[in-house]
């Protein structure tokens, strides 16, 4: 075939293709709001029709008799019907596929569980569907915590409220007493009173660092210390009240290993720990504390002699408000049930661990911290 014929076909085919393709795609330009059957559709179309108006332009510019023509458009003609049955019969699958996806999306924007998705047989639809199932995961965790948290922050100010209306309704009492000259005793209502408000500052003290762990604001200031020395000035600062309970506080095997902490915030820790402990151990019980190494951590441990916990209630030690005990009349030395909830905001501030195990007769509390 000569060049000058070849380059008269191809441009003829390309004429008329591109003409079909133009005029297709001004009609899906048309349909603004179309649907994805219908763009694969017309895509068909598009596609069949410019090939068969390349055929069927190269033929009439052949000369061709008017019998082979129509013998060509013929043949066009029912290869364009099968191929456009069949490109819609094989887009059915990809359009129940989307259609799929659209109900995992909103039953993800419902907050309930959508149906059991279809695995897609094409890459990218799989892919993203196995995507929507993680940010599903991700966001039922999301919901759960969430509705975790605002439990606890209600449960919260209800058992702060009555922790803190039973010794304002005291210190009121007492005072109108005092007002009035009834104590025989005013020395002694003075000291009480004095005993209370210490209370109640210490209750709006915890408050105030869980406030401040739980909003993210927790500012610490690290340096390289050693915690034989952190855990004998919690020793030394709970001596008194240990000797008011006749509790026993024994260091067992503390190793002076140097960690980067906040000294002030860990120290804290720490004595709430021993605070814990030496509230819930009888008279005459022992409180060992220890520190060790073990697999690269150094682990801070405070053992009583409680009797123990329920297993149930394990997982809870560490939640804000909890005490061990539904009722909420306030002991004499007892808190708010705020001080656990600290040590694992400050723990976990320093990228450590704490934990509790029942053990022989009472529990053993670690806290686990990475080594300088």
């Amino acid at each position: 075939m000569p060049v000058k014929d070849f380059a008269l076909i191809c441009l003829i085919a390309a004429g008329c293709g591109l003409g079909v393709t133009l005029l297709g795609l001004l009609g899906l330009r048309a349909l603004r709001s179309r649907s994805l059957s219908v763009a694969l559709a017309a895509m068909s179309v598009v596609t069949i029709a410019g090939m068969a108006a390349g055929t069927v332009g190269v033929s009439q510019a052949m000369l061709l008799s008017s019998h082979d023509l129509t013998v060509v458009m013929v043949v066009c003609a029912v290869s364009a019907v099968l191929a456009i049955g069949a490109a819609m019969l094989l887009g059915r699958p990809v359009v129940a596929d989307v259609r799929a996806l659209r109900g995992t999306a909103r039953a993800l924007g419902g907050g309930a569980p959508g149906p059991p998705r279809r695995v897609s047989a094409v890459v990218e639809l799989a892919e993203l569907g196995r995507e929507l199932e993680r940010a599903g995961v991700q966001l039922t965790e999301s919901r759960e915590r969430e509705r975790a948290v605002e439990h606890a922050r209600r449960e919260l100010i209800a058992w702060i409220s009555h922790d803190l209306r039973t010794p304002l309704a005291g210190l009121r009492a007492m005072a109108e007493a005092l007002e009035d000259g009834l104590p025989e005793d005013p020395a002694r209502y003075h000291r009480r009173i004095r005993t209370e408000v210490d209370r109640l500052s210490g209750m709006v003290d915890d408050l105030f660092e869980l406030s401040r762990i739980q909003a993210g604001a927790l500012k610490l200031t690290l340096a390289r210390v050693s915690l034989y020395d952190l855990v004998a000035d919690a020793m030394a600062g709970t001596e008194e009240l240990a000797r008011s309970c006749s509790v026993r506080v024994a260091g067992e095997d503390i190793v002076a290993v140097p960690v980067r902490v906040d000294g002030r915030e860990m120290s804290r820790a720490i004595t709430n720990l021993l605070v814990n402990a030496i509230r819930h151990t009888p008279s005459d019980g022992t409180v060992a504390v220890g520190v060790r190494t073990a697999e690269g951590e150094v682990v801070v441990s405070v053992t009583d002699a409680c009797g123990g916990i329920p297993e149930e209630d394990l997982p809870r030690v560490f939640d804000t408000g909890w005490r061990g005990t539904h009722a909420r009349t306030p002991a004499p030395a007892g808190g708010a049930g705020l001080g656990l909830a600290i040590v694992r905001g400050i723990v976990e501030a320093h990228s450590g661990r704490v934990g509790v195990a029942n053990t022989g007769m009472g529990c053993r509390f670690e806290v686990r911290l990475p080594v300088a």
